[in-house]
């Protein structure tokens, strides 16, 4: 499934507890994220909270962003059975 924020187009990877609200997304996403391969938005005490991954191929890759630890992130760093998504930026084909 793809969704629109801010003119953007974003695959949704996963999206746990129906967590995608465009709305929302689009008041927090900033420009700061366009270096991410993916972008997890979790939701604590009601507010959203955004987190940028990379794959290990980006430029801009640092351990502590690396995709396939996201699982370990959202199990220790999120609140237990809390409701996220995972989205990542569709390449333009140009």
């Amino acid at each position: 499934m793809e969704i629109l924020i801010n003119n953007v187009k974003y695959k949704v990877v996963k999206n746990i507890g129906n967590a995608i609200d465009t709305n929302i997304i689009a008041e927090y996403l900033t420009d700061y994220f366009d270096n991410f391969d993916y972008i997890l938005g979790d939701y604590a005490y009601g507010k959203l909270r955004l987190k940028g991954f990379n794959n290990k191929e980006n430029k801009n890759f640092k351990p502590y962003n690396d995709f396939s630890k996201l699982d370990d992130y959202i199990k220790n760093h999120c609140a237990f059975g809390c409701h996220y998504f995972v989205i990542s930026r569709v390449k333009d084909l140009k």
